[in-house]
């Protein structure tokens, strides 16, 4: 891993602040993806290569072997993931992913070493759905639309979950640091987040609920593209995040930095400023 927790890989030529005209986010992502970093990356490959059916988009060994950095597609979506070194400690998260055939793939997910929270069930909001976690340390809900269409169309079928303590305090966070758009919020009587979805520059949604005891918080690390990443980084750090790296070009064609909110998770925001060619 570089000095900044993003995709590693290698600059083939281009300037870092490139003049050359390029689209601000990386084509093939979202505006935002979810990056696992793992003590076990080539373990978290194989199983969502077996679990989910995932195409292995790219991959990048560091010199002992371990994954510098690797992305895997899921249904519409990509996950980012590497190895968890000194410097960057594990990070696993939960994730949401939408699939036709809930039973056969949390079957699969046993089948490959992961641990069930609960079954597959019908939920009063809509979904069939299960929960599992790896042996790596991430949750995946695994669900599908009751009716016709099992992967929904309004959202990704891979979507980063958050289980926070004080939910309404991560979303104003969102909405304030990255412009995040609110397209869903339940609540109990008492006021309590039992499921909100977060929208990111058109293409990208976080789901998030309060931690209830139950699942485990897991603060993840965000892959975000936005037009101009110092911008967004200013506006991050107004709205209370800390710096973990300041704006750079980084040699694999991003402009990025990376900053921890108030809640524990981190987030990259990074501009593309010109393509890989390595």
């Amino acid at each position: 891993m570089s000095t900044n927790p993003t995709p590693a890989r290698e600059s083939g030529g281009g300037p870092q602040g490139a003049a050359a005209k390029v689209e601000w986010k990386r084509k093939g992502l979202r505006t935002v993806t979810p990056y696992l970093i793992v003590d076990g990356a080539a373990k978290l490959m194989d199983f969502v290569k077996a679990v989910f059916g995932a195409e292995e988009v790219f991959r990048m060994a560091r010199p002992d072997g371990k994954i510098m950095h690797a992305e895997a597609r899921i249904g519409d979506a990509v996950i980012e993931m590497s190895d968890a070194n000194e410097q960057f400690p594990a990070r696993p998260m939960p994730i949401h992913v939408y699939v036709r055939d809930v039973d056969a793939t949390y079957a699969r997910a046993l089948a490959a070493g992961a641990t069930s929270y609960y079954a597959p069930v019908d939920q009063e909001y809509g979904d069939y759905d299960c929960a599992v976690r790896d042996a790596l340390g991430n949750n995946w809900y695994i669900g599908a639309r009751k009716g016709a269409n099992p992967i929904p169309e309004d959202v990704p079928s891979l979507m980063p979950f958050i289980h926070a303590v004080g939910t309404q305090k991560v979303i104003d966070f969102m909405k304030a640091a990255f412009g995040a758009e609110e397209l869903q919020k339940v609540q109990t009587p008492d006021g309590t987040i039992v499921h909100a979805k977060m929208r990111f520059g058109g293409d990208a949604v976080i789901e998030l609920s309060e931690w209830r005891g139950v699942s485990v918080p897991l603060p993840g690390l965000m892959h975000m593209y936005v037009p101009n990443a110092d911008e967004v980084y200013a506006r991050a750090v107004a709205a209370g995040a800390t710096t973990v790296f300041a704006p750079a070009d980084q040699p694999y064609g991003e402009r990025n930095a990376t900053v921890a909110d108030p809640f524990g998770n981190y987030w990259t925001i990074a501009t593309h400023i010109f393509d890989f060619a390595g």
